[in-house]
Formats: C-alpha cells, structure tokens, sequence
C-alpha cells in the first residue's frame, strides 16, 4: 500500500504535467495566510489534514482495489480485468493507464533489481508476454516507457530519445490493437513533446485524436503543454489554444475550462500580485471554469481536477463564498494541480482551506449557511 501514497504523481502524468512540475516548483509557497487561526476548518466538517489523501483527485475505488490487488500479488489480470471494462471513448481509461504504468515505473524504481532480486513492476512485463495482443497492456506499456524516459533520463540526451523512439513503437502497436481507442495516440502526445516534433507531424497526430475523442480533456491538456514548450513557452500560443478548444466545447464538457489551465501554466511570467487574480482575463477564465464544472455530468473523471484549480484561483482571488463551494466538492483528496507542485500536497491544500474558511467568515458566512 506504500506505494499509493504517492499516487498522486502518477495521476498528474495523466495529464502529462511533468514539465510543469519542474519549471514552477516552489511556486506556491509564496502564499501566506492573512488571517491565520481566525477559523476552524474542522467545524464545516472537513477532513483533518494528516487524513487527506494525497494519492487522487477524487475517489475511484475500483482503480485502489485493483492497484492494490496487482502489487500484493504481481499478478496482473486484475488490471487486465478493468481495463477491459472500461470504456475507450472517456477519460477514466486514459487515467487508469497512467496510474498502471506509473505504479510499474515506481516499482521498477523503488526495486531496480539485480542478481539475485526479481525488478519491480514484473507484473507488467508478464502481462505483456502472455497477452501481447491485449490493448489495455500494450497501452500501459507505452505510458510505462514514456514516463521512465521523463523519470530518468534528461531531454535531449540519447538515453532519452532511445527511450522515447521506443516509446513511439509501443504507441504504434497498442494502436493496431485498438484502432478506435484514442488512449495510445494521447501517449504519443509525450512523445512529441519528448522528441520535439514539427508543428505538422504534431497536427497529423491531434487530427487523429480529434477523429476519436474530440472532447477529450486530458488530451487537449497535453496537447497544450506540446505549445507551450515548442515556442518557449509561448503565452499567446498556450491562450489561442486553450480558448478555440473552450469555444468549440459541447454542453458538459469541461474543455471551457481550458482557459484556466492556461492561465495556470503561465503563472511564472505575470506579476504574482493580488489585482492578477481579479484581473480580466483570470476573470473570464474562471467563469469559463465555473460553466463547466455546472454543466458537467456529476461524474465526470476529470471534474475533480478542474474543481480543484477553480478553488485555488478563487481563494487567490478572494471570491471566498464561490471557494467554500468548490471546496465542499473536493475536501478529503489533494492529488490535483496545483497542490502536487508542493513538496507537502495536504498542507498546501489545507493552508488554502483555512484562507477560505477565515475570508469566508470575515464576510459574515459560517458553517450554517454553507450547508443550508
């Protein structure tokens, strides 16, 4: 079970972040509390912070149990299993192969193995030799191989590029398995980004990803951080992209909160000041964010995620009414943005969580009111 802890990294793979991570890291702690003590979180009920669990964004119980199931006994067909019932055509999928390959690359990490030592992550590797034509092994094999090329080798190197080249290969094979599953090509996105593709064979791989899934936000954030790097960090590009997807999204799709994401990636260039976040254009993203998570099916994967960024730029902002109804939504997991960029996920959050509480109060609310 250790190694759940620290599932929460590999659920930001999800959204291939990993560059994000390493540019701003730190970022967040320059937030401190103006009115420190001044309420108790605790008397809305919410989850003590040594609780909080810092492996997901929200709740997925099957995903625990089988990821518990798989190390306990490196037996994989339990992940086999779920992955085969879970739909190609939404983001759990996408998700849940990210977590698998991501407990494979920390096994392999935690256990490199050697001479008289079996390496970790076995299980998968097995999975691969007696079920070389099963889609959901050979995609998590592809997302295994993208996230040891980030985990271990540096950008540029030719470690890194043998790794990545592999990688590709593995996109391609798991694609022939399962030609209407936009999972493998969303990996490749990574891939991309790795070995820096030209701007054409970047839109022939999206325009294949757009055929199948064309509101899919996992893929539309990695896609964004593909801009972003190609032209060093381009705000404009990252902008433009970010609000075609948001204009172009159907009723409940959380892709009109693209623009939030956008603002987020790009945090480091602005003026980190109080009036930014009650600017215009955070203004405009965080309303575009609000109509999303509203329309969006209750049970949308990727909700948690994008409630999660609404709460921190609402509290920065000091809408503290509209972060106490985020908060409600999210309390008790902190696996998200942006609270994985601290070395500390749950204290981070919960130093959030009492700005809201205390700016929440100031202004007359309580825990009656929130919860009539």
């Amino acid at each position: 079970m250790a190694i759940l802890w620290v599932l929460m990294a590999l659920l930001m793979m999800s959204f291939v972040l990993l560059p994000t991570l390493r540019r701003r890291r730190g970022m967040i702690e320059q937030v401190t509390p103006d009115h420190p003590d001044a309420a108790d979180p605790a008397d809305y009920g919410f989850v003590r912070q040594e609780d909080l669990d810092v492996r997901m964004p929200g709740p997925d119980q099957d995903l625990l149990d089988v990821l518990d199931l798989v190390q306990r006994t490196q037996d994989y067909r339990a992940a086999a299993q779920l992955l085969a019932g879970t739909e190609s055509e939404g983001e759990l999928r996408w998700q849940r192969v990210q977590a698998f390959a991501g407990a494979a690359a920390l096994e392999l990490r935690q256990r490199p193995g050697g001479v008289h030592e079996t390496p970790g992550g076995q299980w998968l590797r097995v999975w691969r030799a007696e079920q070389p034509k099963d889609a959901g092994g050979a995609a998590v094999h592809a997302e295994f191989l993208v996230q040891q090329a980030w985990r271990t080798s540096t950008p540029g190197t030719d470690d890194f590029r043998i790794i990545m080249e592999e990688a590709s290969e593995a996109c391609a094979q798991a694609a022939l398995l399962a030609p209407g599953d936009p999972v493998p090509h969303i990996v490749e996105l990574s891939v991309a980004r790795g070995l820096g593709w030209s701007q054409p064979e970047f839109e022939k791989l999206w325009l294949r990803i757009l055929d199948r899934a064309p509101a899919h936000m996992g893929a539309h954030l990695a896609a964004l951080h593909y801009w972003c790097e190609k032209w060093h960090g381009s705000r404009e590009l990252a902008y433009s992209f970010a609000e075609a997807a948001a204009a172009r999204a159907p009723q409940g799709s959380l892709l009109a909160a693209m623009p939030l994401f956008a603002v987020f990636e790009h945090l480091p260039e602005v003026n980190l000041v109080s009036s930014f976040y009650q600017s215009e254009v955070v203004t405009r993203a965080i309303h575009g964010a609000l109509h999303a998570v509203h329309a969006a099916r209750p049970d949308d994967p990727v909700q948690a995620h994008v409630r999660h960024l609404l709460f921190f730029f609402l509290v920065r902002a000091e809408r503290w009414s509209e972060a106490m109804n985020q908060l409600i939504h999210v309390d008790g997991h902190v696996g998200a943005l942006p609270w994985i960029l601290s070395a500390d996920p749950a204290a981070e959050f919960a130093l959030h969580r009492a700005l809201a509480v205390a700016g929440y109060e100031a202004n007359g609310g309580s825990p009656a009111t929130l919860l009539s």
